[in-house]
């Protein structure tokens, strides 16, 4: 099940990767789903009923198609 997450523009410049505490970017994936994607580290974090999920050992590694789709979003 597919869900049309938006974060706030104020509260997504807060969060952080806990990993390298870098700033973080709302994509969507193949799926429909919202993530937040760390370009960086290659590293996505699930959205779940609106909650960021930020905690290291659920975040996922992204393939490169996944990185080429999501940066492709943030230029967009």
């Amino acid at each position: 099940m597919s869900e049309h997450t938006t974060l706030d523009a104020t509260l997504l410049s807060l969060l952080a990767c806990p990993q390298d505490k870098g700033p973080l970017r709302l994509v969507h994936a193949a799926d429909g789903s919202a993530l937040l994607y760390n370009p960086r580290l290659r590293r996505a974090y699930p959205i779940e009923n609106g909650i960021p999920v930020l905690l290291v050992d659920e975040a996922r590694d992204v393939t490169d198609a996944e990185h080429d789709a999501f940066s492709a979003q943030a230029d967009a």
